[in-house]
């Protein structure tokens, strides 16, 4: 469906991100199984648990515009999860590994950084705000994310790599 207005594109765009939100939920088990580091595969497991309140935020956004909450495949997200899934199959040694996960995993949390900061503008502009309240804070989480992974990669995830 094309969108003619603002608040249609939103409507898109919600569908859009509740369809990436629920790949990353099958994504994150298999990115943290690949990890050699601990405190990435804990950083994972601990963004997969954030992930499922954040499908619970985008359904109770659906709930609050009184719209079924029906994803629209993100093929963005499919894309870079397939990135990520392609690097795991491939013979690498783990520490490097650990510093190419980090990579797919901040193309992630970018892609969502700018979908919730999009949908959190527009909420506003809308007048939806408690949406927009919602639709903040999970952008805040992710770009917290962001910087966990920037953290980890820069206090010896890409040293071990180097090495």
């Amino acid at each position: 469906m094309a969108a003619e207005s603002l608040h249609e594109a939103f409507e898109e765009e919600l569908k859009d991100i509740l369809s990436a939100e629920k790949q990353l939920l099958k994504a994150l088990p298999k990115m943290a199984k690949a990890a050699s580091n601990e405190d990435l595969k804990a950083g994972f497991e601990e963004h997969l648990e954030q992930t499922k309140v954040h499908v619970e935020r985008i359904e109770k956004v659906f709930k609050l515009l009184d719209k079924a909450p029906r994803a629209k495949k993100c093929k963005a997200m499919e894309g870079l999860i397939e990135e990520g899934a392609e690097l795991m199959e491939e013979d690498i040694e783990p520490e490097t590994l650990d510093a190419m996960l980090i990579c797919a995993a901040q193309k992630v949390e970018h892609y969502e950084i700018a979908t919730y900061g999009t949908l959190a503008t527009w909420a506003k502009q809308l007048e939806l705000e408690e949406v927009a309240s919602i639709l903040h804070e999970t952008l805040e989480e992710e770009k917290e994310t962001d910087l966990k992974l920037t953290e980890l990669a820069e206090t010896g995830i890409n040293a071990e790599a180097e090495a």
